[in-house]
């Protein structure tokens, strides 16, 4: 599982997938979120604006990354 740590009170969702490296570019995170690939605490999400806070946990392609502060 990946951790990533909060520098303000959130992260939006398609910065956690460029922050890990699951996608090289907002591009394509945008593409793989609206294509329904992406879990925000087990739920599907479609906006790739989601603020992230701490304790939420992000779910692509079989990686588990946390939110933390």
């Amino acid at each position: 599982m990946e951790v990533i740590h909060l520098r303000e009170d959130y992260i939006k969702l398609g910065q956690v997938l460029k922050a890990v490296g699951l996608v090289d570019a907002g591009a394509e995170a945008k593409v793989v979120i609206q294509d329904g690939l992406v879990r925000v605490n087990g739920q599907i999400e479609v906006q790739r604006g989601k603020k992230l806070v701490a304790g939420d946990t992000v779910e692509y392609r079989g990686k588990t990354i946390k939110i933390e502060a």
